[in-house]
């Protein structure tokens, strides 16, 4: 199997933690290795550093050098300017398309998301590698919800595929629903939380592009017969992947993770997989005092003492890049006041 990590971002939503030249995948939150080694951690089980691609943007690439030195640097695939996920997945295929002979599975993933159960993620993408390559359709994986979010797209299933268990016809995605439409997909059984994440082989990916998604195919042949792959990248237009590729497709699969799945988009996100004491804090930093404050995230990067009294339901996170005090029914709003300052 071949596996492509996605590492860009912007690093805005968890301003002041996450920046532009240092985003959230590089960022130690649940442990001491970051989420994009913790996401290498996890794909290394399913095939040999030499089969790994990532893909990161200029601006932080120094970074994703440093952490993973076990990844060989000509595998590390640099954007020269963000032009978005459909143009990191072009890029990958065409590097694919040049260096690869055989046609076996491609995993994409991206390097921000949070697993706990390493074993149950490996088992579904080679499940997914194997579907993919006797039935040679594109499987995108997907999770059981465990709540109604309002926050995540959805996958809906449709009928099982024949002579597969537990594999299905991919019906269409959903983008973020209201909480009436979140309610029923959660209830129905029919949805699944959209991880973003695709196999299939090589081949497979031409076939699907060329016949439902002209304009991702047009994408990937003016990558794949550039001559300088910088200038060619620069001159595409900067699009997401599901509206050039994804809900174009018309014969797509989906499998079920038989594992925990955590999009970190906000500091309430993170503070909900933190570990907490008894009066539901996450503390983490040094010099830092609390009192009569309880279900908060607090943390202190920086040699500054900081105290927080008598307050509830709020995020204290103070680096040097600035100090951010938030209600967390309000931190949604971190990326955008970030942009607003220039940060």
């Amino acid at each position: 199997m071949i596996v492509v990590i996605i590492a860009g971002g912007s690093g805005t939503r968890l301003w002041p933690l996450s920046t532009p030249e240092y985003p959230k995948h590089l960022l130690s939150l649940t442990n001491e290795r970051s989420l994009l080694q913790n996401t290498l951690d996890r794909v290394k089980q399913l095939t040999s550093a030499e089969k790994i691609l990532v893909i990161s943007e200029a601006s932080h690439i120094k970074h994703v050098y440093d952490q993973l030195k076990e990844v060989p640097k000509d595998n590390i695939l640099v954007e020269p300017a963000r032009r978005g996920t459909a143009s990191c997945v072009a890029l990958a295929l065409a590097t694919i398309k040049n260096r690869f002979e055989s046609d076996e599975a491609i995993l994409f993933v991206w390097a921000d998301h949070l697993i706990r159960n390493s074993q149950g993620f490996v088992n579904t993408a080679l499940r997914a590698g194997e579907v993919c390559e006797s039935e040679s359709k594109v499987v995108f994986m997907g999770v059981e919800p465990t709540y109604p979010s309002t926050g995540l797209g959805y996958i809906e299933k449709d009928g099982n595929l024949k002579g597969w268990t537990n594999i299905f016809h991919l019906k269409r995605f959903v983008e973020k629903p209201d909480k009436k439409k979140a309610e029923k997909y959660y209830l129905s059984g029919q949805f699944l939380w959209n991880t973003g994440y695709s196999v299939g082989t090589l081949h497979c990916f031409e076939k699907t592009m060329e016949a439902e998604a002209p304009d991702m195919w047009h994408r990937y042949q003016k990558l794949l017969n550039a001559k300088d792959i910088d200038d060619e990248y620069l001159e595409l237009e900067n699009i997401a992947l599901e509206y050039v590729f994804s809900e174009k497709l018309t014969n797509a699969l989906t499998i079920p993770g038989t594992f925990d799945w955590a999009d970190v988009g906000s500091f309430k996100d993170l503070h909900e997989i933190s570990l907490l004491d008894d009066e539901g804090n996450h503390i983490r930093g040094e010099k830092i005092k609390l009192e009569s404050t309880g279900n908060s995230y607090i943390r202190n990067d920086v040699d500054i003492p900081t105290v927080v009294i008598g307050l509830d339901n709020v995020v204290v996170v103070h680096t040097d890049h600035g100090l951010l005090v938030a209600n967390k029914n309000y931190v949604q709003r971190v990326g955008e006041l970030s942009k607003q300052l220039g940060l």
